[in-house]
């Protein structure tokens, strides 16, 4: 389930609102020009698939959005714990490349196969983070400024889509904010100690 931490933007960020209810982030996010919707979750896919498997399984969905918003570059991301004595740089590298706060000249989308990850959207004086699960598709318009935490033991798939065959293409704002934000180690202990 998608939960929502919105914070100021000041040195000592205050936290605004938290929230896992739908409508409540629902509107939090439509103010900020994002969409989050909904897909079925595949449990066949849950640890990991290869791109082609995963493809197939959402081919109906992704066809659907390809069609809607006119995507010309699909790929599948994904980052899971294994047993090689490299994981964890390898798991460090892949979480520092998308920390930095950044833009991008194409739409964010990303559909969550599974696993978990945080977008942190930076408009207006405030801090958007969400928790992305299995099964959540949000779509951050082009220019919008974020960064990304999957963070320190990542584990996800996620279904990309992009108007450019270029794929991922970041222009970085040289702004540490996000060195000040709770990152998502912190947040889904956070929200681990709000259910409980």
């Amino acid at each position: 389930m998608t939960f929502l931490t919105v914070y100021t933007d000041h040195d000592s960020s205050e936290t605004l609102l938290e929230t896992e209810d739908p409508e409540e982030i629902a509107r939090a996010l439509k103010e900020i020009d994002v969409r989050l919707r909904h897909w079925p979750v595949l449990d066949e896919l849950r640890g990991g698939a290869d791109q082609e498997r995963v493809l197939e399984a959402y081919r109906d969905e992704v066809a659907r959005i390809v069609e809607e918003e006119g995507y010309t570059f699909v790929d599948v991301a994904q980052l899971h714990p294994d047993d090689a004595p490299d994981w964890a740089e390898r798991a460090r590298a892949a979480r520092e490349k998308f920390l930095s706060e950044h833009t991008h000249d194409d739409d964010e989308v990303r559909f969550f196969v599974g696993g978990s990850g945080i977008f942190y959207l930076h408009v207006d004086g405030r801090v958007h983070a969400i928790l992305c699960e299995a099964g959540d598709l949000l779509s951050v318009p082009k220019d919008t400024t974020h960064w990304f935490d999957m963070g320190t033991d990542p584990e996800f798939t996620a279904i990309r889509f992009f108007h450019d065959d270029d794929g991922w293409v970041g222009n970085f704002t040289g702004n540490p904010i996000a060195s000040r934000i709770p990152d998502f180690d912190a947040i889904a202990a956070r929200r681990a100690s709000l259910r409980s």
